[in-house]
Order: structure tokens, then C-alpha cells, then sequence
């Protein structure tokens, strides 16, 4: 008898929707989950060459003070400048996500190749549908909350100013959008203790399609 076929849940959301609770709520309950956010910080670390390759189009723009000194070999970005640059400018934003990408999907391809046994894996994907990796998963799982909450939440979290925090908002898909392409909608507008019951009911096999 062949295996049942593995569950793949994809966990999406706006920025500061509440994805990362969700996650953590999986991973308590022994989901192994792969985090898209870790894979496009590994793929932008120092001495890496998504890292080179961006210190070679913006320069000292984005290079840590100090970076290449002695007693610092690997030059390291300052992520908070490269995304002042980016989120305010959609050209660099796409170059920025055509470098990137392609080395998340890399990733993820090898992690479910060794969890390629497991009944069932997460796939916490902010930009999922936006960078087509809704094909990875048989499931999608979206946090909603309302854009004000998204606003504050990112501005309190990144410590952002209201027009910063307004255009990251405005370089994903809008929740709206995401809602009618969700299997599941987990809603986060009362918070983390209002989460758990939603993640329990969705875990159920009759909630599974």
C-alpha cells in the first residue's frame, strides 16, 4: 500500500499578521516548520554571495560601519538600510526578490527532500503567493488580521515610521486578495490566546483537503 501523501501546509499572512505564532504553535505540537524569513537571512549572510552581490550594487549604502576592518574579514549588510532602499523603490525591489528567491525555493526543495518522510511539514512563507510558491503545498493556511492592526503591529515590532511601515504593507498582496485563496483563515485580531483553538480545529484530519 503506497504512503498517504504528505501534508504540506503552507502558513502565510501580511507582515506582522501574526505568522510567526502560528509557527510556533505548530512546531509545539511537532510540525516540522520551514521558515522562508531564516532561508533569505542564510542566503544574504556575510561572505555569502547574495551578500557580495549586493554590496556590489549598492556599496557603503548598505554595508555595515566597520564591515572589512581587521578583526571582520566578511563584510555584513545592514538590513535595515537595504530596506529603506528597496521598500521605497519597486525596481530595486524586484532585483532585490529575483537574487533571493530563487535561493529560498533552493532551500525549501532540499528540506522537504529530507523530511520527504514526514506525514506532515509547514511551509511559513510570507511572500507565498506573491512568489509562487503556493505549488509547494496541498494546504494554505492564511493569519488575518485587520491593516490598521498590520500597521501598528510592524511599527511597534521594526520600530518603523508610519510611512515606512506603509509602504512594506504595500509590497505584499493585500490580506484581502489573500482571503479567497486560502484553505484556511486563522483570524488574529484578538490576539494570540484567540489562535490556539483556530490552529487545533485546522490541524484536524477533517480539516484537511
Amino acid at each position: 500500500m503506497a504512503p498517504p501523501p504528505q501534508r504540506r501546509i503552507g502558513l502565510t499572512g501580511g507582515i506582522a499578521s501574526g505568522k510567526s505564532t502560528v509557527g510556533r504553535l505548530l512546531a509545539e505540537r511537532g510540525l516540522p516548520v520551514l521558515d522562508a524569513d531564516v532561508y533569505a537571512r542564510e542566503a544574504l549572510a556575510p561572505g555569502s554571495p547574495g551578500a557580495a552581490a549586493v554590496l556590489a550594487r549598492y556599496g557603503e549604502r548598505v554595508a555595515l560601519a566597520g564591515a572589512g576592518e581587521p578583526g571582520e574579514p566578511l563584510p555584513a549588510l545592514d538590513r535595515a538600510a537595504l530596506g529603506r532602499l528597496v521598500f521605497n523603490d519597486a525596481a530595486e525591489l524586484r532585483w532585490l526578490e529575483q537574487l533571493v528567491h530563487p535561493l529560498v525555493r533552493q532551500r525549501f526543495a532540499a528540506e522537504l527532500e529530507r523530511l520527504r518522510e514526514a506525514p506532515a511539514v509547514v511551509l511559513m512563507i510570507p511572500l507565498l503567493f506573491e512568489a509562487g510558491l503556493d505549488t509547494l503545498c496541498s494546504e494554505i493556511w492564511l493569519v488575518d488580521c485587520d491593516e490598521d492592526q498590520q500597521l501598528q503591529r510592524l511599527m511597534g515590532r521594526d520600530r518603523l515610521s508610519a510611512d515606512d511601515a506603509r509602504a512594506r504593507l504595500a509590497a505584499q498582496w493585500p490580506l484581502a486578495r489573500k482571503r479567497t485563496l486560502a484553505t484556511v483563515v486563522l483570524d488574529n485580531r484578538g490576539g494570540p490566546d484567540a489562535l490556539a483553538p483556530q490552529v487545533e480545529r485546522a490541524l484536524s484530519p477533517s480539516a484537511a483537503r
